[in-house]
């Protein structure tokens, strides 16, 4: 028997399966459904319905190419820190989706109000971007040394248990 839980945004009930599921898609993204049916003693159909029912509940956002920027010669990867005013706040956005080295932003709460992950070919385009999104304020920018694999969402996270 399987457990049922609950997501917070949807009230969609998931159980184990689909816990399992989110797991291995996670870690290959290209695993058949097939494949995932072996695995956890279901019918192809079965899976490839809570598969979908998954990605229409937003659970699942999509399925991406991890893509290395280091192996095609871009170089430079920063996190760039930027403190604004909400005045600036929609001309800030607008600017770094302009930006193709801006590849993740996020809001915060504190004293800065962005984060942004930005790889750049060499670091004089590094200071290009620093200094275009300057005009907003203060920037604070730290040279990425080294990136270590992300986690995947796994299966106490999921399930809201420690």
């Amino acid at each position: 028997m399987t457990s049922k839980i609950k997501t917070l945004t949807t009230g969609r009930s998931f159980d184990d399966l689909d816990v399992r599921i989110l797991e291995a898609l996670q870690v290959d993204a290209r695993t058949s459904f097939s494949d995932l049916a072996r695995r956890l003693s279901l019918s192809q159909p079965a899976v490839s319905q809570r598969v979908r029912k998954l990605e229409e509940a937003g659970v699942i956002r999509g399925y991406r190419a991890e893509v290395d920027p280091s192996a095609l010669g871009i170089g430079i990867r920063a996190t760039v820190r930027l403190r604004t005013t909400h005045a600036h706040l929609k001309a800030a956005l607008q600017r770094f989706g302009e930006l193709p080295e801006v590849l993740a932003i996020y809001r915060l709460t504190g004293e800065d109000c962005f984060l942004l992950h930005v790889a750049a070919i060499d670091a004089h385009r590094l200071e290009e971007v620093v200094d275009s999104i300057a005009r907003f304020g203060p920037v604070t920018t730290a040279l990425v040394l080294r990136e270590y694999p992300t986690k995947p969402v796994g299966a106490q996270l999921l399930m809201g248990t420690r």
